[in-house]
This record gives C-alpha cells, structure tokens and sequence, in this order.
C-alpha cells in the first residue's frame, strides 16, 4: 500500500492533466503529445517520456458526447422556448455548435485520459520513466 502512496507523490496528477488539457507531454509540459488531430506520439521529443503504454481508447469520446450533451440540450430548448427561431436557422446554428465543441474537445480530453494514466503508472507507464 505504501508503494501506490508513493508513486501517487511522485507524479501530481492535476499539473500532468493540466498539461493533457494543453495536449502536451504530461511529465515535462514542454512536448506536443499528439502528432496528428488524435495520433499519439511514441514518445516525447522533449523529455523521452514513452506514450506507447496509453490506451484511451472510446474514453474521449463518450465524454466529448457526454459533455457536448449536456451543454447543448439545455441551450438548444432555452433558446428554442425564448426566441423561437425558423426551424432551419436553429438547426444549422446548433450543428455547427455541436461539431465545433465536440472537435474542440476530442483532443484535449485525450490528453485529459492519457495524463492520468500516466500520473497513476496504468497501462504499462512504469516507475523507470
């Protein structure tokens, strides 16, 4: 029980989600996590750091959903009860919200899951590194 204490210690997890949030490396801040819009790097070309072990997997899109969900069914019906506006001008204004939000927050909660992992060791980030 005390080595998990200690591994927590070692690598603070809000500065390594704040550097996911940045899609940055998680250990050093400074090295683009990502190669492409959502293609890990294997590795930091900073500080070394191996992003092999990551597995976010459906992780950053069922929140991206969940998210975008949550923040636009509510705007959809106040705007719709306030103003009602032409069916067509509320649909395209609340598409292009819906896509804009979600390819905003896609990457960014990537690199939200990956920077737990690697500030709780999951999926193979060892202690070494």
């Amino acid at each position: 029980m005390t080595d998990i204490t200690q591994h927590h210690d070692e690598r603070p997890m809000w500065p390594a989600v704040w550097n996911g949030w940045r899609c940055r490396c998680p250990n050093c801040g400074n090295g683009p996590l990502l190669r492409g819009y959502l293609t890990m790097r294997d590795s930091c070309p900073v500080c070394r750091e191996d992003f092999q072990p990551a597995r976010a997997d459906d992780g950053p899109a069922y929140l991206t959903i969940l998210i975008v969900g949550h923040v636009m069914a509510p705007l959809l019906l106040i705007v719709f009860t306030t103003f009602r506006p032409d069916p067509l001008i509320l649909f395209t204004i609340f598409a292009v919200g819906c896509v804009s939000l979600s390819l905003y927050l896609l990457p960014r909660l990537k690199g939200v899951i990956v920077a737990i992992q690697w500030s709780r060791f999951m999926h193979g980030f060892s202690q070494a590194a």
